[in-house]
């Protein structure tokens, strides 16, 4: 039989450590956008929103206003 050599783990707080490192390596690594390019998506994701939202408002009014009339005519 072979004779099972154990590998014993780092506790906890040392892996979390080495993670912690990484992680903080790796965000240097980040390249930023700038604040013009932040501005400019941000108004862009805010235009679809606002876009979509009208739309989906539109749809609601529409169906509401079908459905009382398919009720009324029932009535």
């Amino acid at each position: 039989m072979k004779a099972k050599t154990a590998v014993k783990k780092p506790n906890i707080f040392v892996r979390m450590g080495r993670k912690i490192k990484e992680v903080f390596s790796e965000l240097k690594k980040v390249t930023w956008p700038s604040f013009g390019k932040v501005v400019k998506s941000t108004g862009i994701v805010i235009s679809v929103v606002v876009i979509f939202l009208i739309i989906f408002t539109a749809i609601n009014f529409g169906l509401s206003t079908l459905l009382e009339l398919v009720t009324s005519i029932g009535g």
